[in-house]
């Protein structure tokens, strides 16, 4: 094929072809630094700091999601003029970076252990530096118009100093401490984890009964427990002072089997009367509430687990068994010293790793925490006070249960990766010094044999300083000084705990402002069945896949179509194909528009008094879409904004405006010329889609701009041409009014057509009876015969009282469509075919009743056959009661 027939005289190729493009106009982009916004303290910025993907691999449709909303608005602020920031940037990820390295040098036969801290460290950075770049190149085929001159990693300098900074102010004002509490501990990441990073699962174990001997000899207390192994940290048992059950036994001693050491008896609150026997063992070492307990009864408290969950120095025979070995070891035990009662099916909520999915175990420890209460108060006033607003607003009311019962947050993790935590200890004095900088000497005693925290940072804790770390806090930063607030936090509705809260919290604290003026919480992305995509389903649809196949603006509408705020959405092949269908039907329209004006001059100037009565029309709905959309896009309403503008450019604009004006430019091209509104009207159409499909805009918008003079021009680029304002001065109601009908009488003359399957090839007749709006219909009587192929189309004001005989009626808002049958069937041979048809059916009916009265036929076969049967009995009386009206009409 030549490149003669594969393009117009302009150069547009017949077909888009997104790969040929969008590499093109991203460089463009970057070149021309549209992306880094300029400060002006005249103008109010607006600003969108991004979730930082995970450092961990390639992206997924969750943040091609992301990536989509945020250049959407993005896009949106800078057309409108503000000064623009989207700030990007990648998080480090602690234990999924740790995992990923680790499962990588087990390939080669290493542990982390092996080669030792700063090697291993070594190890991770190659890795992330590889990563990191794949995650932007990823991130600019989105199309995502951040300020890559801006971008953060939470491992680089900057906010690695804030992180210290945050933690060392925190400290200081008595908000972190180190404590001895029970954690959630994952003995296959052999690190703490915070309640959030636990997943609760219900699963069927046993409820094991255990007789616990009085020490006197007096007799047995029975307890019962979930983990038979946790025996071994017993140092009490308790019952609540409130069960005359076991009044008189309070304050005696039991032996605790196995290791026969001697325990008290005590009485606690604590303690349900409804579980088990109403008695309870109280092992403070591995449990919150019997932690609880030894603190209150001054019990004290004994680790029986080494950090990989085998049982330690303190379990006598079982040292060194694996958890639930040992447990399936003391059950035996127990059972041969008779002290196993009974055994139960019990089902209860058990926490796994959220990461790897390990079932964790409590475990006392000292860790370091930070005292949450104090610093929730700021955070929940700015909801209530409205400084932050949340959409969906249901989710504020989420937010708020959470963090007026949060509890104290674990940040101390006993991994490699990540911040190290900024405390020294003194090797002399046993002081600690906790500082930004790095601590060469104690700054109690002023030895140098200090050594620093091995631990490193829960994650999430620089993630909550990101608003305001990566605009240069803790230093006073210009960027800091303008772009702080920011304006929106995106993100999905499943981290509004996780680093919302966080990020809430921490800016108030650390710069006495909120982080942000709107959380928008996006939904979950499944198939288009609605399941959740996982890669043991085999559903993942990869977005680079997805990039290459329908281009990437079709992508970023599918996953935009059908999207609201706070729920899930499915993405699936026919909203993909929808997309590109749309990017090919705008192509298809810009080519028509640009092979016209090769062929006649478009006046830059729209002569509102010359217009026809359709340029009205088609300028009106574009005032009005314009509108329409803007309001959306200020609500935050994305999904709706697209399919306004999606509705008026493939509707009112490609299937009627064009059409119109080819039938205008065939008959009388210089009367009227329809050029003019045609331009206008695709232009800021482009410039309206542009922040939901940018590349193919940009193409189209740079194409029709080559082949306009200098009159039309509005800029170097569509990213920076102004968005679109509604004109109030266009909207011309009589003009809708009459184009509504015209556009009706046509879609009922197609919708009879296809109703009685009229070939294409085949005119039709019609009669059209327009009552007032007769004078204005009758211009268009030629666009009506043409688009619904019918002639001769006849216009009167009023229909003849006896009506039109052997005609499909319509009854339209403001006419009355007829369609003589004639014109559509030979009306003898369909009278024939029908009469035909409907004896069939009836001798199919008197079949189908004689068996069903048949009583051997009702007792021998199926429920289901009969059933069948009977269904089929009435479908056909049905359609015969459809033939006969159909009949009825054709005799007249």
């Amino acid at each position: 094929m030549t490149e003669e027939t594969t393009q117009s005289k302009s150069g547009m190729p017949k077909a888009y072809e997104p790969g040929k493009v969008e590499q093109k106009w991203y460089s463009f982009w970057m070149e021309q630094g549209y992306f880094t916004p300029k400060i002006d303290p005249q103008k109010k910025p607006f600003v969108i700091i991004m979730p930082p993907p995970n450092i961990t691999g390639e992206l997924h449709l969750g943040h091609a999601l992301v990536a989509a909303l945020e250049d959407v608005m993005t896009r949106w602020h800078r057309m409108k003029g503000d000064p623009t920031l989207w700030l990007p940037g990648v998080d480090h990820a602690g234990i999924a970076t740790q995992v990923v390295v680790e499962r990588l040098l087990a390939r080669e036969g290493l542990t982390r252990h092996q080669l030792g801290r700063e090697e291993f460290l070594k190890r991770v950075w190659e890795w992330v530096n590889k990563t990191h770049n794949t995650i932007t190149e990823q991130h600019q085929r989105l199309g995502a118009s951040c300020d890559w001159t801006r971008e953060h990693f939470t491992m680089d300098d900057g906010p690695t100093c804030a992180v210290r900074a945050a933690f060392v102010r925190l400290y200081d004002k008595g908000l972190i401490y180190r404590g001895e509490r029970i954690i959630n501990w994952c003995p296959r990441c052999t690190t703490a984890l915070s309640d959030l990073e636990v997943d609760h699962k219900d699963l069927t174990g046993s409820l094991w009964y255990v007789r616990y001997a009085f020490a006197d000899g007096s007799g047995y207390i029975t307890v019962a427990t979930t983990r038979p192994e946790t025996i071994l940290g017993d140092t009490a048992v308790a019952v609540n002072p409130n069960d005359d059950r076991f009044k008189d036994v309070v304050d005696k001693k039991v032996i605790l089997p196995i290791l026969k050491r001697e325990i008290p008896i005590v009485a606690d609150e604590a303690v349900s009367l409804e579980f088990g026997t109403g008695a309870v063992k109280v092992t403070p070492g591995h449990d919150p509430v019997d932690f609880d307990i030894a603190q209150r009864q001054k019990r004290p408290l004994i680790n029986i687990l080494n950090p990989d969950a085998t049982m330690n120095e303190n379990t006598g025979p079982y040292q060194g068994l694996d958890r639930f070995a040992c447990r399936e070891a003391i059950v035996k035990d127990l059972e041969k010293e008779g002290l196993l009662v009974k055994i139960e099916p019990y089902s209860h909520s058990v926490g796994h790793c959220q990461r790897c999915q390990t079932i964790i175990e409590p475990i006392a420890s000292k860790q370091w925490f930070v005292k949450m209460q104090p610093l929730a108060e700021p955070a929940i006033k700015a909801i209530t006070d409205g400084r932050i607003t949340i959409i969906p607003d249901r989710f504020a009311r989420v937010y708020l249960n959470w963090m007026e019962n949060i509890r104290d947050w674990c940040i101390s993790r006993q991994l490699w990766w990540g911040h190290r935590i900024p405390v020294w200890y003194c090797a002399d004095c046993g002081g600690l010094t906790v500082s930004v900088e790095n601590a060469q000497k104690c700054r109690h005693c002023g030895s140098s044999k200090v050594e620093q925290d091995p631990d490193v940072l829960d994650t999430w804790f620089s993630s909550g300083l990101w608003p305001h770390s990566t605009l240069g806090w803790p230093d006073d930063t210009e960027d800091l000084r303008y772009f702080y607030p920011t304006s929106v936090m995106e993100t999905a509705y499943d981290l509004i705990f996780f680093w919302v809260a966080r990020m809430i919290i921490m800016g108030i604290e650390d710069t006495g402002e909120v982080p942000f003026r709107t959380v928008y919480l996006h939904g979950l992305i499944r198939d288009e069945k609605g399941e959740k995509m996982s890669k043991t389903r085999g559903n993942v649809l990869n977005p680079l896949d997805l990039m290459d196949k329908y281009g990437t603006d079709a992508m970023r509408f599918a996953l935009l179509t059908g999207t609201s705020p706070g729920n899930d959405s499915k993405v699936g092949q026919d909203k993909l194909e929808a997309g590109r269908n749309f990017a090919n039907k705008l192509w298809n329209a810009t080519r028509f528009v640009i092979g016209t004006i090769e062929r006649r001059q478009a006046p830059a100037e729209i002569r509102w008094e010359q217009l026809a009565t359709e340029d009205r029309w088609i300028l009106s709905r574009l005032s009005r879409t314009v509108s329409a959309i803007n309001t959306a896009m200020e609500n935050f309403q994305f999904e709706e904004a697209q399919r306004l503008v999606y509705d008026f450019l493939w509707g009112d604009f490609c299937d009627w405006y064009i059409e119109l004006a080819k039938i205008r430019l065939r008959l009388n091209p210089e009367v009227l010329t329809p050029l003019t509104v045609l331009v206008y009207i695709l232009e800021h159409s482009l410039r309206l889609l542009h922040p939901f499909m940018p590349f193919v805009t940009e193409e189209l918008w740079q194409n029709l701009k080559r082949s306009l003079g200098p009159e039309w021009q509005v800029g170097e680029s569509i990213i920076i041409a102004p968005y679109p304002q509604a004109d109030a001065a266009a909207i011309n109601p009589e003009a809708e009014r009459i184009m509504s009908s015209v556009i009706e009488v046509v879609r009922s003359i197609r919708n009879v057509r296809a109703e009685y399957k009229v070939p294409l090839s085949q005119w039709v007749e019609a009669q059209v009876f327009a009552g007032k709006l007769t004078v204005a219909i009758m211009s268009y009587q030629q666009a009506i015969e043409t688009l619904s192929r019918a002639r001769p189309v006849i216009i009167n004001e009023a229909k003849p009282a006896a009506g039109v005989e052997n005609a499909v009626a319509i009854v339209l808002t403001e006419a009355e469509v007829a369609v003589p049958l004639a014109s559509m069937i030979d009306l003898e041979a369909e009278k024939q075919r029908l009469q035909k048809e409907i004896d069939q059916c009836r001798a199919e009916i008197g079949r189908l009743d004689a068996r069903l009265q048949d009583n051997a036929f009702l007792t021998k076969a199926p429920p289901a056959v009969v059933n069948k049967e009977r269904d089929k009995l009435t479908a056909l009386r049905d359609k015969v009661g459809k033939l006969e009206e159909e009949a009825g009409r054709l005799r007249g």
